[in-house]
């Protein structure tokens, strides 16, 4: 994993350091390096440094407080690592961090390793990562800082994920910290955090491949004991368990297994969240588990027997493939209208809602997207409307109803989703007749017909009110 460093030898610390031909401040400049470069100090002339860097096969000159020199010894190795605990959690220093973390390795006698080092270097490598996806530091040359921490083994995966290009540290490090049996669970428990990201799963994985995915970072997860975990990890622990618990449900779903069980942890390991120890920082992963938790939670419900005639059935149709039927058996035995889905049918979520008028059904055809189908009459004929969660570019969520206004026939509708990478909620009434937003407010409390005619049992089980 990291490169064979040599006896004298030297950092860059500053991005841009010009590589000249000579020791002069005229001479020609051969190319620029950047902050992590790691030199061979080979003479020292007029405050020059004469170098040689391996990762551009080139020597020359540079002035000599553009660098710091270090050694390698056993007897150099505290000094690095606390060089090292400085710069692991200083932004756009990743790169001068990962090679201190490179040269602390190098000189550690390997019975004094322990997982801080490996567990630092790989938090920057992350950080870099994030940097390069456009959501971390914009004020670094992320192109230049990625090759400098090449050369250490520092290895990246890039995807495109909704229309933008993601990329992420594999993690060799992160596994590394997780077989340390060094590792406190503080340790272990961010280094699975940071391997189970969801942003980080390739899109392109076919079903199979993600179920055996979901699974392993099940087990990853679950491994890492609660006890001696700050509140913030252990928050964040527990979330990113409700999160993968959800995946589990909705893949056992789709292949026609029971998913209640996975349905059930996921609402158990979210409600063990305490929101306030997670700070401004983590809420947005926390907001994210509720859309996925959000989105399949009618995993862990019962299917309740209608109260009326209409009842709404689902069969098996081509591989992979539901059909949802409407019936009323007292208006004979063929579906009142069906429509058919690659998705998955909540028969939990199935609600009448205007007696001999309207049913509202649950489906969720992605592991964070679940839309509310809507039964009606319109001018004396059964049709089925979608409602989605969101229309603007929306990249996951989930839309369930909140109950009914008989006066003005227009449904309560919840919706949470991540939009252009923003987290937004709303509240809504909806015209039962046509589909049409009436009002819509960020709270419920706004719109005066949620405080009269919202459903108990939404109320109860929603996520959207937490």
């Amino acid at each position: 994993m990291i490169l064979v460093l040599a006896a004298a030898l030297a950092i860059v610390v500053q991005d841009h350091t010009p590589l000249r031909s000579s020791a002069q401040s005229g001479a020609t400049e051969l190319t620029t390096l950047s902050q992590g470069d790691v030199l061979e100090v080979r003479g020292e002339h007029a405050g020059y440094l004469q170098v040689y860097n391996y990762r551009r096969e080139r020597g020359g000159y540079l002035r000599s407080e553009a660098v710091r020199q270090f050694g390698v010894a056993a007897n150099d190795a505290p000094e690095l690592l606390a060089v090292l605990r400085f710069l692991r959690d200083t932004r756009g220093s990743e790169a001068l961090g990962i090679s201190y973390g490179a040269a602390y390795l190098k000189a550690v006698p390997p019975q004094a390793l322990t997982a801080e080092p490996l567990e630092a270097i790989a938090h920057m490598a992350e950080r870099l990562a994030d940097a390069a996806s456009g959501s971390g530091n914009a004020n670094i040359d992320v192109g230049a800082h990625l090759d400098v921490v090449g050369q250490f083994g520092i290895h990246m995966r890039s995807f495109e994920r909704n229309g933008r290009m993601q990329m992420c540290y594999d993690g060799e490090l992160f596994q590394q910290v997780l077989a340390l049996p060094k590792a406190s669970a503080e340790e272990r428990a961010l280094a699975a955090l940071s391997l189970t990201r969801p942003e980080c799963m390739d899109p392109a994985l076919g079903p199979a491949a993600r179920a055996v995915l979901d699974q392993e970072r099940s087990a990853m997860l679950e491994a890492i004991p609660e006890r001696d975990l700050t509140p913030l990890t252990l928050s964040r622990l527990r979330s990113r368990r409700a999160a993968v618990w959800a995946a589990i449900a909705f893949e056992q779903a789709r292949h026609g297994q029971s998913a209640a069980v996975a349905g059930q942890r996921a609402l158990t390991a979210l409600l063990g969240v305490r929101l306030n120890d997670l700070g401004e920082d983590r809420r947005s992963e926390y907001v994210d588990t509720i859309v996925r938790v959000g989105a399949s939670r009618w995993a862990a419900a019962l299917s309740a027997p209608p109260s009326t005639p209409l009842s709404v059935s689902a069969t098996a149709n081509d591989p992979g493939r539901t059909c949802i039927a409407l019936r009323n058996p007292q208006a004979g035995a063929a579906p009142l209208v069906q429509r058919c889905t690659f998705g998955i049918a909540w028969l939990a979520s199935a609600q009448v809602i205007a007696p001999g008028e309207a049913v509202v059904l649950g489906v969720q055809p992605l592991e964070s997207w679940r839309e509310l189908w809507i039964f009606h009459r319109r001018a004396g004929t059964w049709i089925v409307d979608v409602l989605p969660p969101g229309y603007n570019d929306p990249e996951e969520g989930y839309i369930e109803y909140a109950g009914y206004v008989p006066a003005t026939r227009r449904l309560l509708i919840a919706r949470e989703l991540k939009e252009r990478g923003r987290f937004v909620r709303s509240y809504e009434e909806v015209r039962l007749d046509d589909l049409v937003t009436v009002k819509q407010a960020s709270r419920p409390d706004l719109l005066r017909d949620f405080g009269r005619w919202q459903d108990v049992a939404w109320r109860r089980d929603t996520l959207a009110l937490r």
